[in-house]
Order: C-alpha cells, then sequence, then structure tokens
C-alpha cells in the first residue's frame, strides 16, 4: 500500500492530487476490510466516512482545529491518518487500539465516550472557550451521523450554536440513511456546487435587497424566487429544517466525491460562522458482503474472513435471541404488550416482535429518553409498554425513569441487554452501573436470571406486574448451562447449592449470586469448601428490592458474600447490607463486585481476570477474608 505507507500525520495529505487521492481510499478500505476481519468491529460505517475523513484532515489543521466524532466508532479512518495504521492488528485488544477515540492515544483525539448525540454539544462548549481565550481562526468540527440527530440533545446544541454567529463552528452531517439516497443526483449536486460558491452568498444577499426597492413588483419577485428556493430545498434535501435554525446550510454533498468533500469543507473552513455541511455516505462503501448485508450494512462485525464477509465461527444462541422469542410468545398471549427501541430493534432483539406485531411496535430513533417517557404515555393508556436498550443507554434515560414512570407506578418494562461488563467495546459500553442506577426508584423491582430458563420465567413475571416499573437484566454473550435449583424459598429465592465441610463446628458462608454470577459462585463454593467451611449459594432472582429471605438467611450464617457484575457502590451488596442493618442482622458481610473505575476495553474474560472477578479471583480473596475471620 505505497500512499497509505507514506501517511504518517494529516499534513501528509495536502500535497496529494485527485489521483493519489482516489488510490488513498482505495487502499484505506483495503486495510479496512484485512484488519477488521482479523479482530472484530464497527467496518460499515468505517468504510462509509473514508472520503470524508480524508477531506476533514486535507482542510482543517487537527489538533488545532479539534474534529470530534459523535459516537466515534466511526474513527477508524481518523486513526489511520493520524499516525495509528501500525497499530491497527490490535484494535479492540487488550491493551491495544480502542474502537472509539481515546485521549491517551492521540492528541488527534478530543472525546471518548460512545454515546450519541453529544458531539455538537461538546463542539458548543470548545467553540466558547476558543472564543474567551481570544483564537477566532481556528474551527471546532463536529461529525454527527443522521442517526445521531434524532436524538434530542443535538437539538438543544444546535439552538446554541445556531444563535452565536460569531463562532466557527462546523457540524458535518453525516448522512448514510439509505432513504435519502435520491438527493446524490446532478440536481442536487449543481445546487450545492452554487451555495458553495464564494460570491453566493453576498449575491443573494444583494439580490434581496435590489429586488425589495423595486416595490411590490420586486417584492413579490423576490417571495417567488425564495419560495422556488426552499420548493427545491424540501425536494432534494431532506433535512431542510437546518435553514430554518438561522444556520448557514451546504448540501447535499456527494461524500464519495473527494473534490466535492473539499470543497464543502473549504467553504465551511472559510465562513466566518457556525455552518452545516450535508455529507451523503454510503455505509459499508467498497465492499460487497457489506454492501449486501442489507439490515446491518456490516455495522458491527466479529471475526470474519474478508474474502467472503463470512463469520470464522458459528454463534450460538445467546441472552437477546431468549428474550426475542419469549416476547414474541408473550405478545400473541397478551395483545396489551407493546415494544419500544431506540434505533436497535435487531441487536436488542425485538425485530422478531415487530415482524409479528408490527403495529405494535415502535422505533423512536436514538432517543432513550423520549422511549422511557412515551413508555409512560402508553402505560397511561392500558398498554405494557417493554423497552429494550442497552444496559449503558439506560443512563441517558434515568431522571424518565424517576420522574416519568417511577413516581406514576406506570406498568413499564425496562429490558437491558449488555448488562455487566462487556469488555472490547471500552469503558462507555460496559453496563455496569444499571442496578446502582435502577434500585434508587421507589417502588421498582429488578431481576437478574442466570440462565434461559430462568430469562423466560423472569421476564412473563415482569410483564405481568402491574402496579410499577420493573427491569431485566442480561449479560451479553452466549447463555451459560442451566441451573436447577435444588430448593425454592417462599419469596422465591432460588437455593442452588450446600457445600458441607467435613468438620462439624465449620464456619458457614452464605454467597448470594447475581444473575449470570450463579455459575461462578458456585465454581467457588465448591473451591472454598476445601477450606473447611459449610457454604450455601442463592440467587435471589428478583435483587430489588432485597427479598426478606436473604435477611433470614444472613443471620443463619457466619459471613454473606455477595457476587455482582455492577458497581460495587449501590450494588446488591450494598442494598442487602443496609437492609441486614435494618433489621439488626450482624454478619460479616463482604462484596466482589466491580470496582468503582472507568475499565479499559479487553475482552470479557479478561477484564473480569484483571479485577479478580473470574473463579480464581473471588476464590482468593474469599479465602483471604475466611483466614481473617476465622482462622487460628
Amino acid at each position: 500500500m505505497g500512499i497509505l505507507n507514506s501517511i504518517s500525520t494529516p499534513a501528509d495529505l495536502k500535497a496529494l492530487n485527485d489521483e493519489d487521492l482516489d488510490a488513498l481510499a482505495k487502499e484505506i478500505r483495503t486495510f479496512l476490510v484485512d484488519k477488521v476481519a482479523a479482530t472484530g468491529g464497527h467496518l460499515g460505517p468505517n468504510l462509509g466516512v473514508v472520503e470524508l475523513t480524508i477531506g476533514l484532515h486535507r482542510v482543517f489543521d487537527s489538533p488545532q482545529d479539534p474534529i470530534i466524532f459523535d459516537t466515534s466508532h466511526q474513527s477508524y479512518v481518523h486513526k489511520i491518518l493520524t499516525g495509528r495504521a501500525k497499530d491497527f492488528d490490535s484494535l479492540r485488544q487488550k491493551d491495544g487500539l480502542s474502537g472509539y477515540t481515546c485521549r491517551a492515544e492521540s492528541e488527534h483525539d478530543w472525546t471518548e465516550s460512545s454515546h450519541a448525540s453529544a458531539a455538537l454539544s461538546y463542539a458548543d462548549g470548545l467553540s466558547k472557550a476558543k472564543q474567551l481565550d481570544g483564537d477566532t481562526t481556528h474551527s471546532v468540527v463536529a461529525v454527527v451521523g443522521d442517526g445521531a440527530l434524532t436524538g434530542g440533545m443535538c437539538w438543544e446544541a444546535l439552538n446554541n450554536i445556531a444563535a452565536a454567529k460569531d463562532r466557527k463552528v462546523v457540524d458535518v452531517v453525516n448522512d448514510n440513511g439509505r432513504s435519502y439516497s435520491p438527493t446524490i443526483g446532478g440536481f442536487a449536486e449543481n445546487l450545492a456546487g452554487l451555495r458553495m460558491q464564494p460570491f453566493y452568498d453576498r449575491f443573494m444577499e444583494k439580490g434581496k435587497t435590489s429586488l425589495k426597492s423595486m416595490g411590490w413588483v420586486g417584492e413579490r419577485t423576490f417571495e417567488a424566487l425564495h419560495a422556488f428556493k426552499e420548493g427545491v430545498k424540501s425536494t432534494v434535501i431532506p433535512t431542510e429544517m437546518f435553514p430554518e435554525l438561522g444556520m448557514k446550510y451546504v448540501g447535499p454533498v456527494d461524500g464519495h466525491n473527494q473534490k466535492a468533500v473539499d470543497n464543502a469543507l473549504k467553504y465551511a473552513h472559510d465562513y466566518d460562522g457556525p455552518i452545516i455541511v450535508h455529507m451523503v455516505t454510503e455505509k459499508g462503501r467498497g465492499y460487497a458482503p457489506a454492501e449486501q448485508d442489507l439490515d446491518e450494512l456490516m455495522h458491527s462485525t466479529g471475526v470474519i474472513d474478508p474474502l467472503t464477509g463470512a463469520p470464522k465461527s458459528a454463534s450460538k444462541p445467546g441472552w437477546t435471541s431468549v428474550f426475542s422469542d419469549e416476547l414474541v410468545k408473550i405478545g400473541a398471549q397478551n395483545e396489551n404488550v407493546v415494544a419500544i427501541t431506540a434505533a436497535m430493534a435487531g441487536p436488542t432483539g425485538l425485530s422478531k416482535f415487530e415482524a409479528n406485531f408490527p403495529n405494535r411496535f415502535f422505533d423512536v430513533g436514538i432517543a432513550e429518553q423520549h422511549a422511557v417517557t412515551s413508555a409512560a404515555g402508553l402505560a397511561l393508556g392500558g398498554k405494557h409498554p417493554v423497552v429494550a436498550i442497552y444496559s449503558t443507554f439506560l443512563n441517558r434515560a434515568f431522571d424518565q425513569l424517576l420522574m416519568d414512570v417511577g413516581m406514576l407506578n406506570q406498568p413499564v418494562t425496562l429490558v437491558l441487554d449488555r448488562s455487566g461488563v462487556t469488555g472490547s467495546d471500552g469503558a462507555s459500553h460496559n453496563g455496569v452501573w444499571d442496578m446502582a442506577l435502577t434500585s434508587i426508584v421507589p417502588g421498582v423491582q429488578v431481576a437478574a436470571p442466570r440462565d434461559e430458563d430462568s430469562l423466560r420465567e423472569l421476564l412473563n413475571e415482569a410483564i405481568s406486574i402491574d402496579d410499577g416499573p420493573t427491569v431485566v437484566r442480561f449479560p451479553k454473550g452466549e447463555l451459560p448451562t442451566p441451573i436447577v435449583a435444588i430448593d425454592t424459598l417462599e419469596d422465591g429465592v432460588d437455593v442452588l447449592a450446600y457445600e458441607d465441610a467435613t468438620e462439624d463446628d465449620a464456619p458457614s458462608v452464605l454467597i448470594v449470586a447475581v444473575g449470570e454470577r450463579a455459575t461462578v459462585a458456585l465454581e467457588v463454593a465448591s473451591r472454598i469448601k476445601q477450606h473447611g467451611v459449610n457454604v450455601t449459594v442463592v440467587d435471589p432472582r428478583w435483587i430489588v428490592p432485597i427479598p426478606q429471605s436473604l435477611v433470614a438467611l444472613s443471620d443463619d450464617h457466619d459471613l454473606v458474600i455477595t457476587i455482582e457484575d455492577g458497581v460495587i457502590h449501590g450494588g446488591v451488596g450494598s442494598l442487602l447490607s443496609d437492609a441486614l442493618n435494618a433489621s439488626e442482622v450482624d454478619t460479616p458481610r463482604r462484596q466482589i463486585a466491580v470496582p468503582p473505575k472507568y475499565l479499559d476495553h479487553a475482552s470479557r474474560n479478561e477484564v473480569l481476570a484483571d479485577y479478580g472477578l473470574d473463579a480464581d479471583g473471588i476464590e482468593t480473596t474469599v479465602v483471604g477474608w475466611l483466614d481473617s475471620l476465622f482462622g487460628e
């Protein structure tokens, strides 16, 4: 890859001619396919922004001109052009290159969170800071996808950006929605070309003044011309609402025509004020398997064959598929059950429900806040909404859960996929905060299934509750081996094991296993029995509120240990400790949980091992406690 090998900094791009740029784009796409096929990652989005990212770094001077990628899963090309191509063999691997922008990696990376719709707010704040420092030269660039614009935070930011006519904020809308493809055409390109000419703004303003000086004839002529222009925009520009904000708008621009991209961005660079540049791109561009993946366009992929795009290994049934099948069964039995997604029907398992009950399925776009409050409205109307989102994205909708659902005691069921440690997607994608957050809501009931059977059971139980919100959480990945309870207590707590030591006076340990942590809890129980203790392992199933039987069991044991995959502060261990204190139960208690840190990207198993949350680490920790409490 001759040209790509010569690019080590964005400055190297500026001297390339048209032929070189075309060759570079092809080399980058080949590079992306080869590298992402070996590691997995967000292939489709990055294939779609090759020319756009080249243009950004040719026109703007990063990092002096900050370039902020919303969600940043489409930042692979940016990483390549800023000197990190050599690191791509380690993409999303432990101690390797992050799948998102990462401030520790490069001065060219300004943000890290992979939650959508935040880039424009960052840009607004950064541009204000530059203005306060007297910097009127450099721009702040935000690259926002058309999907992210369904999030209200974008429009809150645009409202502020539009009001600041003297701040150089460039909002690049990366529009890869296939419904917008008609905007890629000769007439649209000509319109965009005209609007980007330096004389255009002066001509329009002068023409307006001249026509209006001619009295009512000129006034009517101007109104007719303005109406024609707006009609054209409504025909060829799906985002005609942008000019209504009072911001300069350029587009639509063919995002795969390097010259057109560069010209549009140069215009934006020289414009003195906030401006929106509308780029139309194709997700998965240049890679046939991605282009033929009509559902996802290879948005995210595991390890694949780079020639065919086929997975290297067949995926086994996972938590999401079980939820998907069971919800369809429930929907067939209860016509009041409806489903809501925030633009992720496939990944969260709602596609089957949509196919079976299209009139009872609602996609609200990337708008978790709206999703939850809309669910409250559906519940007020007599329906039972099931809102399926990734655990990490619930963070965005906590206020709505607390005030709009919880306070009204509405029967809304939140199904949180990707709970706990998710691993390779990095810090912001870990779902470790949901138990601490949801437990704050008065009246909420939270369930954590340990396997396929308990997921089906708990989902049905959650949807049967009609006097307040419920939450069902489960992790990413394959299903564990089913665990059959040896006993079930009156309030639904499952007893999974009794491990008896040989000594008659052996101390007794109660292990409270949360959700899928039951598997590792059983292994640890079997191991620590060898250290001369009796061990009881229980699965509460419903973890909020704390079942009363756990209080009684704790009182009957010499040590209580909770094992969970959420943050230690405010988690199940904390809730149980509060319940024991309230009942004046003085049994020593200990917590095995995620520390209060943002976890570096690595596989789920690697992260668990790093923090002593695998079987070996937990055994070591527990044996230390046993020696401290009961050792001679």
